[in-house]
């Protein structure tokens, strides 16, 4: 359906440097997470709009840094999680995928009905300090969209737009998926900001650029006008899960020889499955024997 578009990330400026841009096509990454949680229609939208916004916001990092959004609503899929980082990494997951929501009666997704309309959003930074940065805001509509920019407006103190959007196909399958983050900085002029506003609220969904054919910077162009945009750099995005039999490993081993042979008694095997990726991971009686050698090693004196 994507036509074999890659996921990418621009990000520019526009008017003398007064406004800060960046813009997603993410249809690959959120289908990649769609398939991998077997979520419905509304569920992948909710999560295709927070993946948009997180990899733009990881986009706003440098080196290692990385980040993890939680919105926390009080609709029927629960929390929606995101993690990203500066290199184009992202994974998600939702806590009901599978939970129904009918559509609004526009006949479109009831993003809002499912993520709730009351909660938070939850922004937290690991910025290579001794303490993570925190950041948080109520949730003011459930779309999403609206939400995060009033997150960055109170939360971070940038006036910021965000647009995003997912387009699902009858199969479930995403057709496109993607968004634009637009920040003010200082000096932007009274009428340049009623220009950007006037642009913002005349702008149609970014589902429908993407399904003309627009790319990420044409997105950003229709809001800033042809000509306007200084593109300075492009990124390749990508799911990309950090769970690995060695971490599943660590993992068991550090829950203690008390437990391990609490899980050895009861059950005689364990599996674990990566909320992110669904990937499954078995651990044998033999191989659960062999971890609690370890963990009672390392509690021997």
């Amino acid at each position: 359906m994507n036509n074999g578009l890659k996921d990418v990330l621009v990000r520019g400026t526009a008017w003398g440097g007064k406004l800060r841009l960046f813009a997603v096509r993410t249809t690959n990454l959120v289908e990649e997470m769609r398939r991998r949680q077997d979520s419905f229609p509304t569920a992948t939208a909710a999560l295709g709009r927070t993946a948009a916004v997180g990899a733009m916001m990881g986009a706003m990092l440098k080196g290692k840094e990385k980040l993890t959004i939680q919105v926390k609503g009080d609709g029927p899929i629960g929390a929606v999680v995101v993690d990203a980082n500066a290199d184009g990494d992202l994974r998600g997951y939702i806590d009901h995928p599978q939970a129904h929501h009918a559509s609004n009666s526009l006949g479109k997704l009831d993003v809002a009905g499912a993520v709730g309309t009351s909660g938070h959003i939850h922004v937290i930074k690991d910025l290579g300090l001794k303490e993570p940065y925190r950041g948080s805001s109520p949730i003011i509509s459930g779309e999403l969209g609206e939400d995060f920019t009033y997150y960055f407006t109170v939360s971070e103190q940038t006036p910021s737009a965000v647009g995003v959007g997912v387009l699902v196909d009858t199969d479930n399958s995403v057709i496109h998926a993607g968004g634009f983050i637009v920040q003010v900085m200082p000096g932007l002029a009274d009428e340049e900001l009623t220009r950007l506003e006037q642009a913002v609220a005349a702008m149609p969904p970014v589902t429908s650029l993407l399904d003309q054919g627009e790319t990420p910077e044409s997105i950003l162009e229709w809001l800033v006008g042809e000509g306007e945009l200084t593109v300075h750099d492009t990124m390749e995005l990508r799911f990309r899960c950090q769970c690995s039999d060695e971490r599943v490993t660590q993992m068991l081993v550090n829950l203690g020889e008390q437990e391990l042979k609490s899980i050895l008694e009861e059950d005689g095997h364990a599996e674990i499955v990566c909320h992110f990726c669904n990937e499954k991971y078995s651990f044998d009686k033999p191989k659960l024997e062999e971890l609690l050698v370890q963990a009672q090693s390392k509690t021997s004196p």
